[in-house]
């Protein structure tokens, strides 16, 4: 992938406290882009920017839950280049059990809210005819994902959008490019997870609980975040990047074997 010549772009990271978005963050302030990291509460602000000043990284450190509305607000006063729409949520648990509570949540954080911060900044990016956005979906929004309906219907709708406005602000010379990591070693499967663990049992079960629990086939996060950071910094990025290579042949013979799908 060929990267820009220039460097110096302005990147929003939304979920940046953890995981790829943290990570990703300080990669892109190490190669110089000035990076304005959204973190969810209060204490995440002040470690991640005590963490950044530790590894003498400047950047700025912002609050930017995607779903508090002033906070999103607030993030739209800043001038990016490339917003990374990373911020999610994942909850387990199989489709005919996980509470209505459960599901809507999962879609505010990861559908709706995530929309609100694209469509603000897409705006701006009409008006001066360029700009990026990222995307951060999953392979779990490509193909099937039994006892994780929640958090993969969530992201096959982040699909739908990210396809539509493709299309739609392309003639403005806006990309829209999507990430769809595979499982790694980054936490956020472990704890989603787990999370079923806290309504199961609380009602009439009519599903077994899923026995497998341990991930033990996990790859490292340093895949995902060298991509992620490609990304940003090419000059005509893929439409779509899978990692590992292995999930990106999961989703292509999957994909292919729903048409012969039968009931």
């Amino acid at each position: 992938m060929k990267r820009r010549k220039s460097y110096g772009q302005t990147v929003l990271i939304t979920g940046a406290a953890s995981g790829f978005g943290r990570s990703v963050a300080f990669g892109l302030a190490r190669r110089d882009h000035r990076v304005v990291g959204g973190c969810q509460i209060w204490p995440q602000v002040w470690e991640l920017r005590n963490a950044a000043k530790t590894d003498n990284i400047e950047m700025q450190i912002v609050k930017l839950d995607v779903l508090n509305e002033i906070d999103r607000g607030k993030a739209l006063e800043i001038e990016i280049d490339v917003p990374f729409n990373n911020a999610g949520a994942m909850e387990s648990g199989p489709m005919v059990e996980s509470p209505m509570t459960v599901f809507r949540s999962v879609f505010e954080t990861n559908v709706f809210a995530a929309r609100h911060p694209a469509q603000g900044f897409a705006r701006v990016m009409v008006k001066r005819r360029s700009g990026r956005i990222v995307w951060t979906s999953s392979v779990a929004g490509l193909v099937k994902v039994p006892f994780d309906g929640a958090y993969a219907t969530s992201k096959h709708a982040v699909e739908g959008i990210c396809s539509t406005i493709h299309k739609e602000l392309k003639p403005y010379g806006i990309q829209v490019v999507m990430m769809n990591p595979g499982a790694f070693r980054a936490g956020f499967n472990d704890t989603g997870m787990e999370s079923m663990d806290q309504w199961w049992g609380q009602g009439e079960r009519v599903v077994e609980h899923w026995p497998v629990r341990e991930l033990n086939r996990q790859h490292d996060p340093a895949e995902m975040i060298e991509a992620i950071i490609d990304v940003i910094e090419a000059d005509s990025p893929a439409y779509r990047t899978v990692r590992p290579a292995s999930a990106e042949e999961l989703v292509r013979k999957e994909q292919a074997e729903i048409w012969a799908r039968r009931a």
